[in-house]
C-alpha cells in the first residue's frame, strides 16, 4: 500500500487499507492489480481524473492534423507564378502538411503533356530539400497529379569538435 503522500505504508488488509483511506477523507485506488499482493494507493480518485483529462486535453491540443493542401497549375505557367505558388507549398509544408500539386490541361494541350510533366519534375527538384514523394506523378484525365509530404524534421546536433558548435553557446560572464 502507498500513502495519500506517496510514501510506502507496508502490507495491509483490504478492511484496514480502506479504514485508513475513509479517515483521511480519501479513496482507496488498486493502482497494480496483476503484482502480487495487489498494489493500492490512497488518493482522490476525482481529482486524479480531473487532471488526467487535462492533461489529455493538452496533448491534443499541441497536436497537429496533417492536412492536404492543393495547388494547381498549367503547363504554360509564368515563372513568377510558379513561384509564388512554390512559395505556398513551402510554407503548406513546413506547417507539417501534405501538398497535393494537379496539373490541368485544356483543348490542344492534352497533346503536349510532356510540359506538364517537366512542370513536376521542376517542382520535385525545387522542392527536394522540404518535401518528399508520396505518391509519384500520375495522369488522370485531363490531369496530372503528385503529392509530396513533408521530410521529418529532426535538427542535428552539433558535437563540440564541429565549427560552429561554439557559437551555439552563449558567452559565459
Amino acid at each position: 500500500m502507498i500513502g495519500d503522500d506517496g510514501s510506502q505504508i507496508g502490507i495491509l488488509t483490504t478492511r484496514e487499507a480502506l479504514a485508513m483511506a475513509q479517515a483521511k477523507g480519501l479513496d482507496l485506488v488498486e493502482v497494480a492489480p496483476t503484482a502480487r499482493p495487489p498494489v493500492c494507493k490512497i488518493m482522490d480518485y476525482g481529482k486524479f481524473k480531473y487532471e488526467q483529462n487535462r492533461a489529455a486535453k493538452a496533448a491534443k491540443k499541441k497536436q497537429h492534423q496533417m492536412q492536404l493542401k492543393e495547388v494547381k497549375m498549367r503547363p504554360k505557367i509564368e515563372d513568377h507564378d510558379y513561384d509564388f505558388k512554390l512559395k505556398h507549398a513551402r510554407e503548406f509544408l513546413a506547417q507539417r502538411d501534405k501538398v497535393k500539386f494537379t496539373i490541368t490541361f485544356r483543348g490542344r494541350e492534352m497533346a503536349h503533356q510532356e510540359l506538364g510533366y517537366k512542370v513536376i519534375e521542376q517542382v520535385l527538384q525545387d522542392l527536394a530539400d522540404v518535401a518528399v514523394v508520396e505518391q509519384s506523378p500520375r495522369a488522370e484525365g485531363r490531369t496530372v497529379s503528385l503529392v509530396l509530404s513533408p521530410k521529418s524534421q529532426v535538427p542535428p546536433k552539433k558535437s563540440a569538435g564541429e565549427p560552429g558548435a561554439a557559437e551555439a553557446e552563449p558567452p559565459a560572464n
